[in-house]
């Protein structure tokens, strides 16, 4: 049985980058990479 609710976000130096509370669903992992990498070099 699925898990039901629950939070992931992700945050690079303290900016969510990605909420699922938000979106309510999990994030395509590439993307999310792809986000922090760019983030990061900032």
């Amino acid at each position: 049985m699925p898990a039901g609710g629950g939070c992931f976000e992700v945050a690079v130096n303290g900016e969510v980058v990605y909420s699922k509370l938000k979106t309510g669903a999990f994030p395509d992992e590439q993307a999310v990479l792809e986000t922090v990498r760019a983030r990061l070099k900032k």
